[in-house]
């Protein structure tokens, strides 16, 4: 990870970071992001590029470079133009609504899933006749959202046979061959 901790990070236009007490800051228009510093790990702002140093050459120093710079990174494309992820709801009788920050599954259960929403993320539903329903969640904290999505991909895992269940748009499922006759 020592390589990907030694890129330098631009700073976008529109975007302020602060650097105080071992929290870096970004605030875009869009929101505003925090994240505490690993220690052993400096950070320094100059001419719009952050860049990161490490205190030794530690396999655990190497990592938290790495890893903070990416985090870093992820904060301000985030409040600059934000992140998305879309999720793919495959079967018969699979739906998805929402109402505001509710979102409601019908996913082959006796009962429907409502999942109530953090107000950071913004969540759209499509149904088409003749598509799968399509669940698009947007916003500028990467982490909240592929954590929402990944939750939500949990009520009904995709199985390997007929490949139904909640997707990612784009994911390629490993399919597995039915019983031979």
């Amino acid at each position: 990870m020592s390589r990907i901790g030694k890129n330098p990070v631009s700073i976008a236009q529109g975007v302020d970071v602060n650097i105080k007490d071992n929290v870096v800051t970004v605030k875009g228009k869009l929101g505003e992001l925090s994240q505490t510093i690993s220690e052993g790990i400096s950070v320094s702002i100059e001419d719009g590029v952050i860049t990161l140093d490490r205190a030794s050459e530690s396999k655990d120093h190497k990592a938290q470079h790495g890893l903070m710079r990416a985090l870093i990174a992820n904060m301000i494309e985030g409040v600059s133009k934000g992140w998305s992820k879309d999720l793919e709801l495959v079967g018969v009788g699979y739906r998805a609504s929402n109402q505001g920050q509710k979102l409601d599954l019908a996913l082959g259960f006796s009962h429907n899933i409502v999942l109530e929403l953090a107000p950071e993320v913004k969540v759209e539903t499509v149904s088409e006749k003749g598509k799968n329903p399509i669940i698009k969640l947007t916003s500028f904290d990467k982490q909240l959202v592929g954590q929402i999505a990944a939750k939500i991909r949990s009520f009904r895992a995709p199985e390997p046979y007929k490949g139904k269940g909640v997707k990612f748009v784009g994911e390629v499922l490993r399919r597995k061959a039915g019983k031979s006759a």
